[in-house]
């Protein structure tokens, strides 16, 4: 098995990282979005139940296997099944929406779950131009360069003391995100580059390192963030911590045919293949790669976790001790075989209760 690899950093050392699941919301061959958005609520009542520590929702649009466009809403439905994990983005795409919208909608959510919801914002946009140009309407650069501005005007919205409009005429305006908050969502920068990690630092925010999909640039990330670390009344600390694409079953065989599914997938994207729903186990096994794409595979899978339940886990032990943090969200990727309940993921469920009880 083989993980992300680099130096020690300053950090616990840990018998065990805190567990948490970014989820795409997969949709495979021949299920619905209601059936696929059904699995995933499943699933975090079982990670609630298992006593993991977050559950994120990512934002992806127009794209066939990948039903997570709205994090928000989906955030809310999975605030009313669960009692305990925090909910949230993994993350809203800011330059997609207006900040004001972005801070009512969590505010909102926090009223609905005080103390755990997590607002995680990325600056990418999240899908190809002309959904871009959809979303923003007013062109595919909209805003993009104010990303920190309205990374702090959120911040202030969301508030309890709210924000204040200061016009150039002398006077000013009150906004607040909610009526009478008392608490506020926990806002977290997302990114694969230097740029977030930096931004987090200046706004004393808490960063996570998009490593599941990116994996490169990692050791110097961290460092950026940690050593540029500007305190902040809420996060006195750098806080930190790193995402991964994991698959544990009984059996490591298993565990590898689960995976083969977003394995493929992930090559189709990366060249520029049409995307389809994800296959099944049978449908992917049975459909040999070109060599550019097979290469593609396994330089993904030498970094992805997959295994045994507690080979899984010993490697995320090492992961997470390694760069010097105490949680790791796995994005849990196992795919379906023929015959799986369309609006369950039992792959994904395994995933979880593996690793949930392998650490503790």
């Amino acid at each position: 098995m083989s993980i992300a690899s680099g130096p020690t950093l300053s950090g616990p050392t840990l018998s065990g990282p805190a567990l948490s699941v970014l989820d795409l919301v997969p949709v495979r061959t021949g299920q619905t979005s209601a059936q696929a958005v059904a699995a995933s609520l499943d699933l975090v009542a079982r990670a609630d139940v298992l006593g993991l520590r977050r559950y994120w929702f990512a934002e992806h649009h127009n794209m066939p296997a990948v039903a997570s466009t709205t994090p928000p809403v989906l955030a809310a439905a999975a605030a009313a099944r669960t009692s305990r994990i925090r909910v949230g983005s993994g993350g809203v795409m800011l330059p997609n929406h207006s900040p004001l919208v972005v801070a009512e909608q969590f505010a909102a959510l926090e009223a609905l779950a005080p103390g755990r919801i997590d607002l995680g914002i990325g600056r990418a946009p999240g899908s190809d131009p002309v959904i871009t140009q959809l979303l923003r309407m007013s062109g595919t650069t909209s805003d993009v360069e104010r990303f920190p501005d309205h990374v702090r005007d959120i911040a202030r919205l969301v508030d309890p003391e709210g924000a204040t409009v200061q016009f150039t005429s002398g006077g000013t305006y009150d906004i607040h995100a909610t009526p009478a908050a008392t608490t506020a969502p926990e806002i977290w920068l997302l990114g694969s580059s230097d740029y977030s990690a930096q931004l987090a630092a200046a706004q004393g925010l808490p960063y996570v390192f998009a490593n599941h999909f990116s994996g490169t640039g990692l050791e110097r990330a961290l460092a950026l963030y940690r050593d540029q670390y500007r305190p902040s009344p809420r996060h006195p600390e750098p806080r930190t911590f790193l995402t991964a694409n994991a698959v544990a079953a009984p059996a490591r065989d298993e565990a590898e045919a689960r995976a083969l599914p977003q394995l493929r997938s992930m090559a189709r994207l990366r060249t520029n293949k049409p995307l389809q729903p994800l296959e099944t186990v049978e449908q992917a096994q049975a459909a040999p790669m070109d060599a550019m794409a097979d290469s593609i595979m396994q330089s993904m899978r030498a970094k992805w976790f997959v295994g045994t339940g507690d080979e899984v886990a010993a490697s995320l032990r090492d992961f997470a001790a390694t760069w010097g943090v105490d949680e790791v969200m796995i994005s849990p990727i196992a795919g379906a075989y023929e015959g799986e309940p369309m609006d369950a993921s039992p792959g994904r469920v395994q995933t979880l209760e593996l690793l949930a009880g392998a650490l503790g």
